[in-house]
């Protein structure tokens, strides 16, 4: 569905169906630790750009939204997992490593590492 930013993400929904105005993140919505999701975030949540540049099957992610600079600024943190391989994902834009090697070849080549 189409995020109040414009991008496309699977975790977003809403519903205007008779003068009801239901807006919600399913993927903040089922972390307990979260603060409250305003539509907002949306602008600068990494979560459709990373499920645009890794499509693997075995991540799994979980997010939640924190305070920072002294509580001035909120901003959504993404914590990514590896089913198969059941290791925590460093960079979720890339993957595991394991899943897809030449992918992260071809990172670290962009990079210059």
């Amino acid at each position: 569905m189409r995020t109040p930013a414009g991008t496309e993400c699977p975790y977003y929904y809403e519903d205007f169906y008779r003068g009801r105005s239901k807006q919600e993140c399913r993927l903040i919505r089922r972390n307990p630790r979260s603060q409250p999701w305003k539509p907002e975030l949306c602008a600068r949540c990494p979560v459709p750009e990373i499920l645009q540049a890794n499509a693997c099957p075995n991540m799994v992610l979980d997010a939640r939204v924190v305070r920072r600079w002294f509580g001035l600024v909120r901003r959504v943190d993404v914590y990514a997992v590896c089913t198969k391989h059941e290791v925590e994902v460093d960079n979720p834009y890339v993957g595991c490593g394991h899943c897809h090697p030449e992918a992260v070849q071809l990172f670290e080549a962009a990079e210059g590492r």
